[in-house]
């Protein structure tokens, strides 16, 4: 049918006009549609109908066409027509439409031309597109090798430059360096000289190079002829570090150091020359300082106070210092073992060096410790500046050691001669103190040229101090107890010589807690112990005796606390001490006054108190007399007291505490007396005779009130 239609389109024109004409009748074609029922339908298989009825039963369509009662083979061939006709009613549509048809299939034909002519033409373009690619990748690797050789000349150029600019000798460099002044012009020219030099040495390219033959015989003339005219210069200036009055810290400040380079340049381009200069500054500032420091010493000497001498020990009789030297007696010197405002240089430490001329003038004098600080003082600034200033200028700190081995050399030479003649004890402790607060100053600056130095004074003070030590300890154990005895029960000058030397020696140790001379203090107690017990023997009274060690432990005990509260140990031992010797003179003082009352209440009065007690019990004759004698003199008795304790004890205070010790003892003595008397068959016939209780206290509140 569709070929059909086809060739009935491809007729002529005249033709295709008449169809048109006439109608088309489809019928006469197709002809009429039956359905002829299949001769070998007997043969269908029946397999798998059952199982195609069963699921036909829940079919809706097929059980509608059941329910109406129509059988399907009809139902099917009316389907089959309904289909036959559809399909012709299609065809008749088409050939309706063929017109519109052949119009789109020459509209497809023209564009299928249009479209290969296009194509022909993006063709030609693709191939012309590929041809510019292909000149534009010439010309980017053209653009990259022509940038390339650019940036290489560049470099050479810039290296060319450069090797040129470093390798040249302008005249005006030649000039300065030949006739120009030493400025700092001169400085910036030897700066460009020296990296020229530096260039053709290091620069291996540069010695094989033709230019080098030609310039580098000028540069060797210039570099000897900047070397010799530095050197002169270098001179010149280190010679007026020698005129007498010359500030050396402002000539190294201000001049020196302003032409620090001449000494880098030397040291890279004329080595000689440089061991030469700093040879000559070595020498020249070792003599110098050497000299200063010497006539500083000289200057110091005049002011130095003698404090004391060899026979200035704490054990030694008064009377030998008067054949040495022609002065008031040590008993009346006890400055020698008292630290006092000396003290007071540890606060100065910083302070700045005496001026000898001027300390002079004034006709003062100073202990040794003030003119050893005020020494080391001028040490620890002029070495100070000086390394600074062999940092700065030389680049080099072993400089300033060999410059200072002169200055150390008179120093040492000094303390070898002031140290053996020194037995000032407190003064060398001061200066151990003093060399310490050096140490962290000189720390804090962060200056290590003197530590070695510092280090050696200290060990040297130490042995010196530890030999004085053990003379007076030594003087204390050797000493002769019949010519230091004295009959006074008063302080002995001998005892506040220790207590006045051990005071200063603690002052010193509160900082520092030095655990050796806590030990050394600890051997001179034990001497000053013994010599102390040596002397109370020579007094024939023990009660003398007694009087004596308290007013020397009390004397000792008074100068410990002006001190300070650092006792410690020492402290608490001489407290105890005279605690046990007051206890004692308590008791030998209430023995002379009432012997009977205390003899009695410690035997009788304590054999009535003890249980089972086989004695004779107490009676009332024999308590009558002591009651009766202490009514009668009870008063008069403690006012002996009173005036033997105000005459036995410097110290009114400690006396005071003492005579108010022995009227509290006496107050419990009697009230035991009382007691016992109240146990005695008829003791209180004797009640008219006591006296009261009240009135001892009220005694010993007047004697408190003057107190």
């Amino acid at each position: 049918m569709a070929e059909l239609a086809t060739n009935e389109l491809r007729k002529p024109e005249g033709e295709t006009m008449d169809a048109n004409k006439s109608v088309f009748n489809l019928g006469s074609v197709v002809g009429d549609l039956t359905v002829e029922e299949d001769a070998s339908s007997n043969d269908i298989s029946l397999e798998g109908l059952q199982q195609e009825l069963e699921e036909c039963k829940t079919d809706e369509i097929v059980a509608n066409i059941l329910s109406k009662g129509v059988k399907l083979r009809e139902y099917t061939k009316g389907v089959e027509n309904n289909l036959r006709q559809v399909e012709l009613d299609s065809i008749q549509e088409y050939i309706t439409e063929s017109d519109n048809l052949v119009s789109l299939h020459d509209q497809i034909r023209d564009c299928d031309i249009i479209l290969s002519q296009m194509e022909t033409l993006l063709g030609g373009f693709q191939v012309e597109i590929g041809s510019i690619s292909s000149d534009i990748k010439i010309l980017q690797e053209k653009s990259l090798d022509m940038g390339l050789k650019l940036k290489n000349r560049k470099v050479a150029e810039s290296k060319l430059a450069k090797f040129v600019e470093d390798i040249i000798v302008p005249p005006r460099m030649i000039d300065i360096i030949v006739d120009g002044e030493v400025n700092d012009e001169y400085m910036r020219t030897l700066e460009i000289l020296s990296k020229k030099l530096k260039f053709v040495e290091v620069d291996s390219m540069v010695k094989t190079s033709n230019a080098l033959k030609d310039v580098q015989p000028e540069l060797e003339r210039l570099r000897q002829k900047a070397v010799s005219k530095v050197f002169e210069f270098m001179i010149q200036k280190l010679y007026a570090l020698r005129k007498p009055k010359t500030n050396i810290q402002i000539l190294q400040q201000s001049i020196l150091l302003k032409y620090k380079y001449v000494i880098s340049f030397l040291k890279e381009h004329g080595k000689e020359i440089y061991n030469e200069i700093r040879a000559a500054y070595t020498d020249t500032m070792n003599k110098v300082l050497s000299a200063h420091f010497r006539a500083y010493i000289q200057a110091l000497e005049k002011l130095q106070l003698d404090i004391a001498s060899p026979t200035d020990l704490i054990g030694v009789d008064t009377s030998t210092s008067l054949f040495s030297r022609g002065r008031e007696p040590l008993k009346n010197r006890s400055a020698i073992f008292a630290l006092g405002d000396r003290i007071s240089i540890l606060k100065q430490i910083d302070e700045p060096s005496l001026i000898p001329h001027i300390a002079e003038a004034s006709s003062k004098k100073y202990p040794y410790e003030v003119l050893f600080r005020s020494l080391h003082k001028l040490l620890m600034d002029t070495a100070t500046s000086e390394y600074v200033f062999c940092g700065d200028f030389f680049g080099d700190e072993s400089v300033f050691y060999e410059i200072f081995s002169g200055p150390f050399g008179v120093m040492d030479e000094h303390f070898g001669t002031v140290l053996p003649n020194s037995f000032d004890a407190i003064g060398i402790m001061l200066m151990i103190r003093i060399t310490h607060q050096h140490q962290l100053i000189m720390s804090r600056r962060r200056i290590p040229c003197l530590d070695s130095y510092l280090d050696k004074v200290n060990i040297s003070l130490w042995p010196r101090f530890k030999m004085i030590f053990d003379m007076h300890i030594n003087s204390l154990r050797n000493a002769n107890v019949k010519t230091l005895w004295e009959d006074d029960v008063h302080p002995h000058y001998v005892m506040r010589r220790y207590a006045e030397f051990t005071a200063s020696l603690i002052q010193l140790n509160v900082d520092y807690g030095d655990g050796q001379l806590d030990l050394n203090m600890e051997r001179l107690k034990m001497a000053i112990d013994d010599l102390l017990i040596k002397l109370a023997k020579m007094f024939t009274k023990p009660k003398q005796q007694t009087v004596f060690l308290i007013n020397n432990y009390d004397m000792t005990i008074a100068v410990l606390k002006e001190a300070g509260p650092e006792g410690g140990k020492i402290q608490v031992h001489f407290e105890e001490l005279l605690k046990n010797n007051t206890a004692v003179y308590v008791e030998e003082l209430l023995l002379e006054h009432f012997g009977n009352l205390i003899k009695f209440v410690k035997t009788r009065a304590s054999e009535d108190s003890s249980s089972g007690s086989e004695k004779q019990p107490i009676t009332v004759a024999e308590v009558e007399p002591i009651v009766k004698d202490f009514g009668s003199r009870w008063k008069a008795a403690i006012e002996l007291m009173h005036g033997d304790v105000i005459t036995s004890f410097s110290n009114f205070l400690c006396g005071m505490d003492i005579l108010r010790a022995a009227l509290t003892q006496l107050l419990l003595y009697y009230t035991r007396l009382s007691d016992c008397m109240k146990r005695i068959a008829g003791g209180s016939t004797l009640n008219k005779d006591l006296v009261s209780i009240s009135s001892i206290m009220y005694e010993i509140r007047k004697f408190s009130r003057t107190f």
